[in-house]
């Protein structure tokens, strides 16, 4: 169950909240730097040769590759090759969920975005059995119970949902999008996003409090086995296992309005945008959370119920 919530990692680039909050980002940093390594994971069925799946759509003028991507990964991952690679090169324009700020910006919009201006503490919205095991787990990271206490639920349960896939050696820089970035900029094609950052984490900020509470309480409920969750979906999209992949992302998804926010309005959003991109001629290679790209109310999905033929390339 800790996959509920953990799957948001490969809907939203959440490292970016990171910088939300100096003092917060200082706590997890020293978290993620000198703590103790975490036990070995149980071992996931990761290969050497990740050849995660990539689907393309096109008609006589315009090709768009859609590539599932995960936001936060362990270094030394070899995916970047064979279709994959053929593809990107092939494409004049990489089109990603969101294009990254300056710090210094990305940093104030998101803490105007979760400072609670409710006047009540973060510890206080919660029941005193909540607010026990939520103390219990900032303690056994070594951060001050009231680190987040100014701050919004869903900020919270981000950011503690990141610290043990930290200590497991996930890296926020070793991210799909990260790489992709990096080759866009060698060869200076263009670069777009589907959306701003305020719109990302709007999406998380404008949920219901209760809905963030819950979210909350998850997170510190499952962290344990967080780093374990975390190691099956990226076995998972390694080795294109769709099907295990969407199974895994909607496995508890019993908060409707969680999964409308986070996936099935966002995918509704990006299909009407791909439709008018099909009316361009071109080559893009667009590339968003591969939890975006699995299950019944996947991109793909949507785009076929549009009268859009998405293609599996076998590789």
């Amino acid at each position: 169950m800790a996959r509920r919530w953990l799957s948001t990692v490969l809907l939203f680039p959440l490292y970016l909240t990171l910088t939300a909050c100096p003092a917060t980002q200082k706590d997890i940093a020293s978290v993620s730097s000198n703590a103790a390594p975490a036990a070995p994971a149980a071992p996931a069925a990761i290969p050497d040769d990740p050849d995660p799946a990539l689907w393309v759509i096109k008609d006589d003028d315009t090709t768009i590759y859609l590539f599932g991507t995960v936001h936060i990964l362990k270094p030394g991952m070899s995916w970047f090759d064979e279709a994959v690679k053929e593809s990107f090169d092939a494409s004049d324009e990489l089109v990603i969920e969101m294009i990254k700020p300056d710090p210094a910006v990305m940093a104030k919009i998101v803490t105007d975005l979760a400072i609670d201006t409710s006047g009540v503490s973060l510890r206080d919205k919660l029941t005193a059995e909540d607010r026990a095991d939520f103390e219990a787990v900032m303690t056994k990271f070594d951060l001050p119970v009231a680190a987040f206490d100014p701050l919004d639920p869903w900020f919270a349960s981000v950011n503690l949902s990141l610290i043990p896939l930290m200590k497991n050696g996930y890296a926020a820089d070793q991210g799909v999008e990260d790489e992709l970035l990096s080759h866009a900029k060698a060869r200076a094609i263009t670069v777009t996003g589907l959306e701003t950052p305020e719109q990302q984490l709007g999406f998380f900020d404008n949920l219901p409090e209760e809905v963030q509470i819950r979210f909350l309480n998850f997170t510190v409920d499952t962290i344990a086995d967080a780093a374990d969750g975390m190691e099956q979906m990226v076995a998972e999209w390694a080795n294109a296992n769709i099907d295990a992949l969407g199974a895994l992302m909607n496995a508890g998804m019993e908060d409707r309005i969680l999964y409308d926010t986070l996936l099935v309005n966002r995918n509704r959003t990006w299909a009407d945008w791909v439709g008018k991109r099909m009316e361009q001629p071109g080559t893009v290679f667009l590339a968003v959370g591969a939890g975006h790209l699995a299950g019944e109310s996947s991109l793909q999905a949507i785009l076929e119920q549009k009268g859009l033929t998405v293609d599996r390339i076998e590789y």
